[in-house]
């Protein structure tokens, strides 16, 4: 049995779609912390039937939008004293903002390099993005 110790104060991303975890650890930029990040892998859970789990040993902030985008289903855990504190329930946002990029060649973010990506929420149910100046529908890295 693996055993993952509790963290004092921080944050839990728990209720990760199985083999989700390495994009999120990308998507947020956590190697650049200087804190302890543990991920586990495809844990057993009766929901879930597996799931993942990223404990991360500091509060941060945390880009809600992009775990969002990700997979809609994560619970942020705050952690305060080895007590849960607050429960953050997410959604898909409306706009993600250089999170995915255009692939279309003909969008002006093509040309211009420092133009931000934009998509907004096309179709909440299937999940679809669209690119704010062209259109074309976003795909997940």
């Amino acid at each position: 049995m693996l055993k993952v110790d509790s963290i004092e104060k921080g944050i839990v991303l728990d209720h990760i779609k199985a083999g989700k975890a390495m994009q999120i650890y990308k998507y947020l930029h956590l190697d650049a912390l200087d804190c302890s990040v543990a991920i586990i892998k495809n844990v057993k859970s009766n929901k879930m039937g597996a799931k993942d789990i990223i404990k991360i040993n500091e509060n941060i902030d945390i880009n809600l939008d992009v775990l969002g985008y990700i997979d809609p289903n994560i619970t942020v855990n705050i952690i305060e004293e080895n007590k849960t504190v607050e429960k953050k329930q997410l959604a898909l946002p409306e706009k993600i903002v250089n999170v995915a990029k255009c692939k279309n060649p003909r969008c002006i973010t093509s040309i211009e390099q420092e133009l931000d990506h934009v998509f907004k929420l096309a179709d909440r149910e299937t999940g679809l993005y669209r690119c704010m100046y062209c259109d074309h529908k976003a795909s997940k890295k």
